[in-house]
């Protein structure tokens, strides 16, 4: 079924191994590398119009004969003037001196890039070109893919060409899709859908490709989680009878909310069943989900079974071990923390009490991160797993955690309220709690939207926070300078025009912390993206909390972690580019200490302007997790909770990565898929009369991030 992507002429050893560090392995997979975006050379201008607003696509005539010279050793730099009906611009290119044959006076390109002005001339480096065809036969929109060391742009593009053919040449024209189902949705066939979504004849064959790919990535979804549920009773778990948790109140200095104790009660209930419990807790950031778990731990403990919570990571498993450990043990009950960083004696030791047959000998709970995965770890009794944030955690991982926990009941934790008609969708397989209400004197995060003429405001603002002994948190859209590419590349919204809108340059998390280095010299910058290793992002955040590090700039990794008290000031950049769910997290990382904090949305977004200015108007009136939620949901569709760039996906279901499905704003779409694959999998739970379908869900669900798709 799959081809090699070493099939494709001219990719070898060095270029497949490029290839998989995007995660392609076939030809298929390269199929479904989607472009990231797509540059607009079909809205072409003069050069008198260009007013150094990102980039353009220009007709210009080649003037002057290219002339090259020799830079610093052995760089060389080639220049020519190249002019249109309104200006002329100098052309420079680097160490590309055989074009000097390409571009001879008197023959046309269409050149696409920046142009600065100089003067009464314009100039231009390094522009994308192509020889122009009076025809029309030059594509308006060219699409520009994700990349990594070792592959450009023309190199992808190239072997796309050559992976369309072959997949023509299959005869695959067999549509996976049932074509009921296709025509009822007025979705193209998926050759069609492949062609144009990486060479678009235009911006309505783009919006069919991707309305027809996204379905088809609900679709194999849907299906998963229906097939799954269909197939899968639940099994049998020990009952876990005792449920008496007013030791548990008697330790808190708090009395706990409505929504705790009925949440509480559905744990108990299902606990004390024969039937394993599957049970999701959803709840806004700082609504008591942690402690819901802790009575969950200790209804299993007073039933003389175990306990186990396992977080993504190791600081976010330090967090909740001090908070669990101060609970239980004044009751006098073990817990313990398994990390990667315990000394081999430590875990030598709480292997040994995990288990331990003899109850006076056994650990009770213990929290950890993958590391309670790891070979030696076993339970003499499991009563309970819990999961922290689960979505992060992949198929093979969940399963050996189940495996080292037989007959044990299941919690999840998420800490991103989500409508409950999309969480029975997404959750399918799990029973759902909902935390709606907040603990009593939680303080308001007053919230502001400016745009850059309040920067020198803003970052007296910063110094006035810090003096006062404060922290800070700025949230950037992306990891490096060079993603800010993406401004101009990005398809956004589509104006009724037909004409992509450009966006602000993106700001980045690593070159926008050394300009605040350099702007704040006297205070502790530093900066965290998930593209660092985990020990390196777990160090930066201790001493963030530590009060170490007085700025911290970071991507949306830090959407969901650890308490931070001392936080109290929110600079979201580039908060257009955000939906309203991620802001609402964002903003939750402060307010959680007795300071006043506040949440600052700096955004380019002109007044009145499109849905983003929308969204942040809400953010600057709403505090409810569930209704911002709500309100995501019906202005930018399900994608926003389904993001899988960055930490910030809701779930993923075993490092399952959309590739386009994240960016729907079609609710309709994403509802439609669902209720079609729960409607095939109840006449044909096994997907025997769809094996195309069967092959592709099989592959999503198999699929760990990192490996063959």
């Amino acid at each position: 079924m799959y081809t090699d992507i070493r099939r494709l002429y001219g990719v070898g050893s060095a270029r497949a191994a490029a290839y998989a560090r995007l995660g392609v392995y076939t030809v298929e997979d390269l199929l479904c590398h989607y472009p990231r975006g797509y540059e607009d050379r079909g809205s072409v201008r003069l050069l008198s119009e260009c007013e150094g607003d990102g980039k353009s696509a220009l007709i210009l005539t080649v003037a002057t004969e290219p002339k090259s010279a020799r830079i610093r050793g052995r760089m060389s730099m080639l220049k020519f003037r190249a002019c249109d009906d309104s200006g002329i611009c100098e052309i420079t290119f680097f160490n590309q001196d055989y074009l000097r044959a390409v571009f001879t006076p008197g023959t046309s390109f269409r050149f696409y890039g920046r142009v600065e002005k100089k003067g009464n001339r314009y100039a231009m480096t390094a522009p994308a070109y192509e020889p122009w065809r009076e025809d029309g036969t030059l594509p308006s929109l060219v699409s520009v893919y994700p990349l990594t060391e070792g592959l450009s742009q023309k190199q992808i593009a190239k072997d796309m060409r050559a992976a369309l053919v072959i997949a023509n040449s299959k005869g695959e024209g067999e549509d996976p899709l049932p074509d009921t189902i296709r025509r009822k949705y007025g979705l193209c066939l998926q050759a069609f859908a492949l062609r144009n979504i990486h060479a678009p004849d235009s911006f309505e064959a783009l919006a069919a490709a991707k309305k027809r790919l996204i379905f088809e990535e609900f679709f194999t979804f849907a299906l998963g989680l229906s097939a799954a549920s269909a197939q899968n009773a639940r099994t049998a778990a020990v009952p876990c009878p005792v449920g008496d948790v007013s030791p548990l109140e008697d330790q808190l200095s708090y009395t706990l909310t409505g929504a705790q104790r009925r949440v509480i009660d559905e744990i108990r209930r299902d606990m004390a069943k024969d039937t394993a419990m599957s049970r999701l807790v959803v709840g806004d950031v700082g609504c008591g989900k942690t402690v819901c778990a802790a009575a969950a731990m200790l209804i299993a403990v007073q039933s003389g079974r175990q306990a186990a919570l396992m977080a993504p990571t190791e600081i976010l498993a330090r967090q909740h071990y001090g908070e669990l450990r101060s609970l239980f043990e004044p009751m006098g009950i073990s817990c313990e923390l398994l990390v990667g960083a315990t000394a081999a004696a430590e875990k030598k030791r709480i292997r040994a009490g995990l288990a331990a047959e003899d109850p006076d000998k056994r650990v009770s709970v213990v929290v950890g991160t993958q590391a309670l995965l790891s070979e030696g770890v076993s339970f003499a009794a499991s009563g309970l797993v819990v999961t922290d944030e689960q979505h992060r955690f992949g198929v093979n991982q969940r399963a050996i955690l189940s495996e080292k926990n037989q007959f044990s009941h299941l919690l999840v934790m998420s800490a991103t309220p989500i409508p409950r008609s999309l969480a029975l969708a997404l959750y399918g397989d799990l029973d759902i709690s909902t935390i709606d209400e907040m603990p009593p004197g939680r303080q308001r995060v007053d919230t502001f939207v400016v745009d850059e003429s309040y920067r020198r405001r803003l970052d007296e603002f910063i110094r006035k926070q810090v003096a006062e002994g404060g922290q800070v948190y700025i949230v950037c859209p992306a990891v490096e300078e060079s993603e800010e590419e993406q401004a101009d590349l990005s398809l956004g919204e589509i104006g009724e025009e037909g004409v992509l809108r450009k966006q602000a340059p993106l700001k980045s998390a690593v070159g926008y912390a050394r300009e605040l280095t350099e702007r704040f010299p006297a205070l502790s910058v530093a900066f965290l993206h998930g593209k660092m290793k985990s020990k390196e992002k777990d160090e930066i955040m201790r001493n963030f909390a530590a009060g170490q590090i007085e700025v911290l700039v970071s991507t949306t990794v830090i959407e969901v972690g650890v308490n931070v008290p001392n936080a109290c000031l929110m600079i979201v950049e580039n908060a257009d580019r955000f939906g309203l769910s991620q802001l609402h997290q964002l903003r939750g990382r402060v307010g959680r200490g007795n300071r006043k904090s506040y949440c600052v949305l700096v955004s380019a977004a002109a007044e009145g302007a499109s849905n983003a200015r929308n969204r942040l108007n809400v953010m600057k009136t709403c505090y409810d997790g569930y209704s911002i939620a709500e309100k995501d949901l019906e202005m930018r569709g399900p994608g926003d909770f389904l993001r899988t760039n960055g930490d910030t996906s809701i779930r993923q279901s075993g490092g399952i990565k959309f590739r386009l499905a994240e960016l729907c704003e079609d609710t309709g779409l994403f509802r439609a898929a669902f209720a079609e694959a729960k409607a095939l999998v109840a006449e044909d739970p096994e997907l025997k009369q769809y094996p195309l379908l069967a092959a592709r869900v099989n592959a999503m669900f198999t699929r760990e991030a990192g490996t063959m798709n």
